[in-house]
């Protein structure tokens, strides 16, 4: 969690850097590029120095922190034999893993 919120620190920083002084327009909502919310397209804007880019790779890590520890506890469960736990924690990740695929 403390490595999300460093990503996401300094790319907040960068982008703040980098736009200067703009002030907010409140009566238009823009909700900025779709190119951001794709997976295969986050690597390409890292690497292009996209302060945004690395503002929303702060928050996949934030996503993907629960999503760790629910693995981590089915492999745990599994190796204490434990199968109740295991399918209890399985049907959790499987849950996890469907919402964050399916809905975007």
């Amino acid at each position: 969690m403390l490595l999300s919120v460093a990503v996401t620190f300094v790319g907040m920083s960068l982008y703040l850097w980098s736009s200067g002084p703009v002030h907010a327009n409140y009566r238009m909502f823009g909700a900025g590029s779709r190119k951001l919310f794709d997976i295969g397209e986050l690597l390409p804007n890292l690497l292009h120095g996209n302060p945004i880019a690395l503002i929303q790779l702060g928050i996949l890590l934030l996503v993907a922190t629960p999503v760790a520890r629910v693995a981590f506890l089915v492999v745990a469960f599994a190796l204490e034999r434990d199968r109740m736990y295991v399918a209890v924690s399985g049907l959790v990740l499987a849950i996890l893993l469907y919402s964050l695929i399916f809905f975007r």
